[in-house]
């Protein structure tokens, strides 16, 4: 696939911010008291939190992919 370089440095940059930024919300969300309910089982918040997380950082590891593939 062919792409001009400043989209594949773009594609970069925005997989690097996400891999940065989500795992620091992670430690956030972990943190915050409506994550487990009183007897320390996850609840809805945290469930619906580590789904968007997880596929966030599985869309930034494909972005980040396809910006190096692009960018070779």
């Amino acid at each position: 696939m062919s792409l001009p370089v400043a989209w594949s440095v773009l594609l970069i940059v925005a997989a690097l911010w996400n891999l940065l930024i989500w795992p620091r919300f992670w430690q956030r969300v972990a943190k915050d008291p409506r994550s487990r309910d009183t007897a320390g089982r996850p609840t809805r918040f945290y469930t619906v939190h580590a789904v968007l997380i997880g596929v966030s950082l599985l869309l930034a590891v494909a972005i980040g992919v396809l910006g190096v593939l692009t960018l070779v």
